[in-house]
């Protein structure tokens, strides 16, 4: 008696993506339709490989299980307001097709969209493009959006970019943009490549826009960056400058300045934190430093 065989032979992929890409936003066959963005733009797609492909679309098509036999799923059109149509074809074309067409214009807002949908395969892919592609215009839109979306690597990535050229970065509009709390996460970094003086006049600059944004008083939106200004590091002069445009807009807090000024006084760091006697990597050298050293150990 003959031996049964059995296995399981792979075509060529190539061309099977290349079929599949043919129906991607493509009336013909479709039964399901979405009206996407502001510009109301109709795309097309096929209700079984979204569901097969994605649990949100399923949810959303009525294919959970959950419906009594014989009800009928949703025929839509499905409105889409909050993501552009580029946008979301870019979601549509990794459903299909198992791969994407990105651009630095949507990379982060796919990636947004790919963690909406739970697509961990596409936000890798988004994540992977955005590392490849970062730039001072765009890197602090990037570290926001890896904080609120918790990609650590992107995290690690985007400020190691930003301590590589902090001074350029600082004057973007994406810097002036961040939240209070990642501004604060960038300032802890012993690697920002800026002098102290500079860092001051950057995060006076980020807390009026904030202020004004928020509508909130810039001593209250600033609470948390200016924390982990290193005001001991600037020589008197500079110190005594700081205090008087600081009555303008009382961005920092008066007890501040003071520990500030006691660590010159005592030459030491006295009641100072530590970090916040250590020099940065683009921190200009002043001759008080010399007396900060062991204390900023």
């Amino acid at each position: 008696m003959a031996r049964s065989c059995s296995a399981r032979l792979q075509g060529e992929a190539a061309a099977f993506t290349a079929a599949l890409r043919t129906l991607v936003n493509n009336p013909q066959f479709s039964d399901v339709t979405f009206v996407v963005g502001r510009e109301q733009q109709r795309v097309f797609a096929h209700r079984c490989v979204l569901a097969c492909r994605c649990q949100a679309f399923r949810g959303m098509l009525g294919g959970c299980g959950e419906d009594p036999p014989g009800s009928v799923p949703p025929q839509g059109p499905f409105v889409l307001g909050n993501v552009q149509p580029d946008v979301f074809l870019a979601v549509i074309e990794f459903l299909y097709t198992n791969s994407v067409s990105l651009n630095s214009h949507i990379a982060l807002e796919v990636l947004t969209s790919s963690v909406e949908y739970g697509l961990q395969d596409l936000c890798k892919l988004c994540v992977e493009f955005i590392k490849d592609t970062l730039s001072v215009e765009q890197v602090c839109e990037a570290l926001q959006a890896a904080v609120t979306y918790g990609q650590v690597d992107l995290q690690q990535h985007c400020l190691a970019f930003i301590e590589s050229c902090t001074a350029a970065v600082v004057r973007t509009r994406g810097f002036h943009e961040l939240s209070d709390t990642v501004l604060a996460r960038v300032l802890r970094s012993d690697r920002l490549a800026v002098d102290e003086l500079d860092l001051v006049q950057a995060v006076r600059e980020w807390a009026h826009v904030s202020s004004a944004v928020l509508g909130r008083p810039v001593p209250e939106v600033a609470a948390l960056p200016v924390r982990e200004l290193r005001l001991p590091l600037l020589a008197p002069s500079e110190l005594a400058t700081l205090e008087s445009h600081n009555q303008r807009d009382l961005l920092i807090p008066v007890e501040s300045i003071a520990a500030a000024w006691r660590s010159h006084a005592l030459r030491r760091g006295s009641g100072v934190p530590p970090q916040l006697c250590r020099p940065r990597r683009g921190t200009r050298p002043r001759d008080h430093h010399r007396h900060l050293d062991s204390h900023a150990k």
